[in-house]
C-alpha cells in the first residue's frame, strides 16, 4: 500500500515517558495503522531530513472506559518510535 509521508505520520506523541525518551534522541510518532517500518523510516526521513538509525514499532491496546453507566472503548492505535 502507497502512503504519502503526511498520511503516515499522524501526529507525535506528547506525554512524559516521550519526553523522557528525547534526551536519548528517540522519538515517537502516531501512525498510520496500516503503515510498517520501511515506510515510517522513508517518511521521517523525507519530513524531517534526517537519518534515522531504528525503528521501533508497537500497537497500543484499546482500553475499556466507563464514565457513569455508560460503557465504552478507546480505540487502540499504532505507535512508532524512531531513533
Amino acid at each position: 500500500m502507497s502512503l504519502d509521508p503526511r498520511e503516515v505520520l499522524i501526529a507525535p506523541v506528547v506525554s512524559e515517558k516521550s519526553y523522557s525518551l528525547i534526551e536519548g534522541n528517540k522519538y515517537s510518532f502516531r501512525v498510520h495503522e496500516k503503515a510498517h517500518k520501511t515506510q515510517v523510516r522513508q517518511a521521517v526521513e523525507e519530513l524531517f531530513d534526517v537519518k534515522v538509525e531504528h525503528v521501533n514499532i508497537l500497537k497500543v491496546q484499546a482500553k475499556p472506559k466507563r464514565r457513569g453507566l455508560q460503557r465504552g472503548i478507546r480505540p487502540g492505535w499504532k505507535k512508532a518510535i524512531v531513533e
